[in-house]
């Protein structure tokens, strides 16, 4: 996930909000593949969620926010704390398609989406934007894996409950305009799972990450 600096926050965001970001189809067979998806597409939905809805909010005004360093500092942290949210919905949605697909038991599913997340975040570290919140917020996503029962994950929206909520907690808004805001926020979000739901449902190939991982 790349950083925004103050110094060209305005120029990327513009630029990556106006570029073609469709993902290339790409088959998932091994745990390297898995992690991929998992963060690019995280990373993806948090970030059109965020900005599209600061956009939507601040119309006209929304170039003038990225040269406010405190508008910015506050970004970056609801950026992490979004995408945090976002992988571990995606991580409970992927490891209940893994499962619903018989591609491997529960324990096995278990470990790898344990230390497919584990590898994520090890990799990550504790970027330096992302505020004093960020590691508590990385222990949920880690909690949330470790307690989840496989059999029970859908195949629908409902592994989708936390990115909703973080977008309305973390957005820099005024809390005034995010309680009129909420339910259509949350929507937005959720109308963004449906094509990584798509895309996974598509691309993951069970069968070679169950020989791979075996």
């Amino acid at each position: 996930m790349r950083i925004i600096v103050a110094a060209n926050a305005w120029e990327w965001v513009r630029d990556w909000m106006g570029g073609a970001r469709r993902a290339r189809s790409v088959p998932v067979t091994d745990a390297a593949g898995l992690r991929q998806f998992l963060e690019t597409r995280a990373s993806h939905v948090a970030q059109t969620s965020l900005y599209g809805y600061i956009r939507t909010r601040a119309g006209t005004r929304y170039p003038e926010l990225f040269q406010n360093d405190t508008f910015i500092a506050s970004l970056n942290i609801a950026k992490w704390q979004i995408w945090l949210a976002c992988l571990s919905d995606l991580a409970v949605y992927a490891g209940g398609l893994l499962y619903q697909r018989g591609a491997m038991p529960a324990d096995r599913v278990a470990a790898l989406m344990t230390s497919t997340v584990d590898a994520i975040l090890a990799n990550l570290g504790t970027p330096p934007d992302a505020g004093p919140a960020f590691p508590a917020g990385a222990d949920r996503l880690r909690a949330r894996v470790a307690n989840t029962d496989w059999t029970a994950v859908t195949d629908d929206d409902q592994p989708y409950c936390e990115s909703p909520d973080a977008l309305v907690e973390w957005a820099p808004i005024v809390d005034e305009l995010k309680q009129y805001d909420a339910e259509i926020v949350k929507n937005s979000v959720r109308f963004r799972w449906q094509e990584v739901r798509r895309d996974l449902r598509r691309d993951l190939d069970g069968a070679a990450l169950a020989a791979q991982s075996a």
